[in-house]
């Protein structure tokens, strides 16, 4: 068998394979991003910034199911199912690039979007509201405390009214003595939370764009592979895959 027509059907058969693996990664990588920006929406005012996330699910769903389209169009040698086959591969191709342009994108707004929510919603602190339950649990989660560090909450009429402390959600972990007061520095984060989830968010982001650049290149083989055979088919028939 023709050395370059066997290696494309091996192509093939092997991004056959991996599609259902590659759909499990995106569909989680998908997830994981959702589930990042869900836990911080009151801070995140562009809802659109899901976009990359949402395309990355879409597309692993469709993963799974030419993943069976493309193991089957191989093992059986059809030329309609491979064409099929590479139009799919193109259009996920494409969504993959849109993905990826669109993180690029949302990845430079992230700090501008942060900027222009935070410090109103901390302004709302007051226990009750659900501002109040967002600061504490990004306060908490991030180890941190106030938009850009701890003084932030002087400005915030809460502060005075309780005493010139801050939030319990400023103590450190397992700071049993922590009252909130500034006087107990060492019992307190005191970095801002504004750096600490904008570097979160880039992060998730970056992970998710490197995770759809790797399968996008996985793509490009595969189109270039089933080019391979449509052009030597022209030439000699298709050749059995065990032949």
């Amino acid at each position: 068998m023709d050395c370059g027509i066997l290696t494309s059907k091996t192509v093939l058969l092997f991004l056959s394979l991996i599609f259902w693996a590659a759909g499990a990664a995106l569909a989680y990588v998908g997830s994981y991003v959702i589930k990042s920006y869900n836990s911080f929406e009151d801070f995140v005012s562009d809802k659109y910034s899901v976009i990359p996330a949402a395309i990355i699910i879409g597309v692993a769903v469709v993963m799974f199911v030419i993943g069976i389209v493309g193991c089957c169009a191989t093992l059986r040698e059809s030329k309609v199912g491979l064409g099929f086959f590479l139009i799919i591969i193109m259009i996920i191709f494409a969504a993959e690039v849109t993905a990826f342009v669109f993180g690029f994108i949302y990845r430079g707004r992230i700090k501008g979007d942060l900027e222009k929510s935070m410090s109103g919603i901390f302004q709302k602190y007051d226990d009750v509201n659900t501002e109040t339950h967002a600061v504490d649990y990004l306060q908490t989660q991030l180890e941190c405390c106030g938009v850009n560090n701890i003084t932030d909450w002087t400005a915030i009429p809460w502060y005075s009214q309780h005493n010139n402390s801050v939030p319990h959600s400023c103590c450190k972990a397992n700071a049993t003595q922590c009252t909130g007061q500034l006087t107990q520095l060492d019992l307190l984060n005191t970095q801002g939370c504004e750096a600490k989830l904008e570097q979160m968010l880039q992060d998730v982001l970056s992970y998710a764009m490197l995770v759809i650049l790797g399968f996008a290149i996985i793509k490009l083989f595969g189109m270039l592979s089933i080019c391979v055979i449509a052009c030597r088919s022209k030439k000699n028939d298709y050749e059995p895959l065990y032949a």
